[in-house]
């Protein structure tokens, strides 16, 4: 950083384009943004060691059918979770997403999105109930 007068920094530094305006924020990283940073790294790793355990995981869930495998209802996130609750895993239904209720037999694939930026995919089986 070098001082200049007025006059010459507004009529021949800054249209030749040399100066460049200082940082606004000047001061060092405070302890305690450090601190901060750190815990985020922290719990951004929890959260993927997480989603990759949870990546592993799947689901059956069974509903009654009717005529040509139709179901007779819809497997909502609470369902998914109910499920995954049986297997020893706690999610809450609220981080399922669900664009739409599953309504046909097959596998599909659901999103938990666990933090901001950590999503996890699980497989939910959808299958025939046996009467």
């Amino acid at each position: 950083m070098v001082s200049v007068r007025d006059g010459y920094g507004r009529n021949y530094l800054l249209p030749v384009a040399w100066p460049c305006r200082p940082p606004r924020r000047t001061r060092p990283v405070s302890p305690e943004q450090r601190v901060i940073a750190a815990r985020v790294v922290k719990l951004a790793k929890e959260l993927q060691s997480e989603a990759d355990r949870l990546s592993q995981v799947s689901v059956s869930v069974s509903r009654a059918v009717g005529e040509g495998d139709k179901l007779y209802g819809s497997v909502t996130s609470r369902d998914i979770a109910e499920a995954l609750a049986e297997q020893g895993v706690k999610v809450d239904s609220k981080k399922i997403q669900l664009d739409e209720p599953l309504r046909n037999l097959g596998m599909s694939e659901v999103p938990i999105k666990l933090g901001r930026d950590t999503v996890a995919k699980i497989k939910v089986w959808v299958v025939k109930k046996e009467q």
